[in-house]
């Protein structure tokens, strides 16, 4: 380890927010702090309604957004009729507070446009999207107004895609350009809402089918940006592992608080096990790193799902996993054994050093920053580990796919 990848393991951003962390308190106040901020995090809620009219694809995109076939547990509901009478919560398998609502169809019999609103309890949502899978009606510029009126931020999805895009195939064999077929949907409707009084639309072109191709990763970089901090967090983490972006987003946005599990799991610290004695501050690192295994999708739960997904076998998948670590089940004992390495305690002493550069406090608790040292080298090299991993995963799993 050089003073090169100290720097991108630990940037100055980060050190300035510790610093900061210390301005109100002592070690151990600063410790408690940050844990109480991350215990907060988990619980903060976000909830996105997905409206449309019947037929669209709104519940097969909850489900694939949500890492879910149609037909697995917890799935919506999805058939070629509006299956959906009320407004129906579906939560993440692995981020509770993430809730994706498949609302009732519009532009029914069933619902009236001017009625639909308050039957959704529309203020509740952080955000809409307006699924259609042909070009946008007026029942989806209505709604788009009334949105608009209430200050929530609404995004238009043009879904099934890759139908249009076969039946264009079909149609134009010798002239078949799919860019500037692309460019021809996302301009019809451009102009269809703008027709309907909708200014700067926001339009994301999508298929269910190919969640990796088209627009989705600039929908997920507009959400990204337009979120609140807190919630952009749990909103990264949900993100389904089925594109490179997605978990590119997700190594940044936890090496970005790799500092406070690290702070927090030291916070009670003595010498023993490099700073660590309280079964607690042990605990609070398994936890951590069974959750870096979720979010990236390689549990045993979310292993399977993705094989099923692309169709492929589980031990294949399972066999271009390289660090060992990383196909282990997360224990206390195993996270004790790790933290006694000795080769883990000398970079931890490289990350206190170059860390109490920034915060002199830090450097002042010898037990405690021994321990956060090693609480981050530990936290930073597995999250390094399995990011690389399930990059691997990934690529097997993508491979002769069309």
């Amino acid at each position: 380890m050089d003073s090169k990848e100290l720097n991108y393991a630990l940037p100055k951003n980060q050190l300035q927010e510790m610093q900061m962390a210390f301005e109100n308190g002592d070690f151990i106040q600063a410790a408690e702090n940050i844990k109480k901020s991350i215990i907060g995090i988990n619980d903060i809620p976000l909830n996105i309604a997905v409206t449309g009219e019947s037929g669209s694809g709104k519940s097969t995109f909850i489900n694939v957004i949500r890492g879910l076939g149609d037909e697995d547990e917890g799935s919506a509901k999805t058939g070629v009729v509006e299956t959906t009478v009320v407004a129906t919560p579906y939560s993440h398998p692995h981020h509770r507070n993430v809730k994706y609502w498949d609302l009732p169809g519009i532009g029914t019999t069933r619902f009236e446009p001017n009625k639909y609103l308050d039957l959704v309890k529309l203020t509740q949502f952080d955000f809409f999207l307006i699924i259609a899978s042909e070009r946008f009606r007026d029942c989806h510029i209505q709604l788009a107004r009334a949105i608009n009126s209430m200050g929530k931020k609404f995004y238009f999805v043009r879904s099934k895609i890759d139908a249009d895009l076969s039946a264009f195939r079909r149609q134009r064999k010798s002239n078949y350009n799919e860019e500037q077929i692309l460019r021809e949907i996302r301009n019809n409707c451009i102009k269809g809402l703008h027709d309907g009084g909708i200014m700067c639309p926001r339009v994301f072109l999508l298929s269910c089918l190919e969640l990796e191709k088209y627009d989705f990763y600039l929908m997920q970089k507009t959400f990204e940006n337009e979120l609140p901090g807190h919630k952009r967090h749990v909103f990264l983490l949900s993100l389904p592992n089925i594109y490179f972006q997605a978990l590119e987003s997700k190594r940044d946005a936890l090496r970005n608080q790799i500092w406070k599990h690290a702070l927090a799991s030291a916070g009670k610290a003595s010498i023993p096990i490099p700073g660590f004695s309280a079964d607690n501050d042990i605990d609070l690192l398994v936890n951590t790193m069974k959750e870096y295994k979720e979010a990236f999708g390689l549990d045993e739960i979310s292993l399977n799902c993705l094989a099923k997904t692309f169709d492929k076998d589980i031990h294949d998948l399972r066999s271009v996993i390289k660090h060992k670590l990383v196909l282990k089940e997360i224990t206390h004992d195993l996270v004790v054994n790790l933290l006694k390495r000795r080769e883990l305690t000398a970079a931890a002493l490289m990350v206190t050093d170059y860390a109490a550069g920034t915060v002199p406090l830090l450097g002042s608790m010898a037990a405690g920053v021994v321990a956060f040292g090693t609480a981050y080298w530990l936290l930073y090299s597995f999250l390094k580990d399995i990011a690389e991993d399930a990059g691997r995963v990934l690529s097997r799993a993508l491979e002769n796919t069309i």
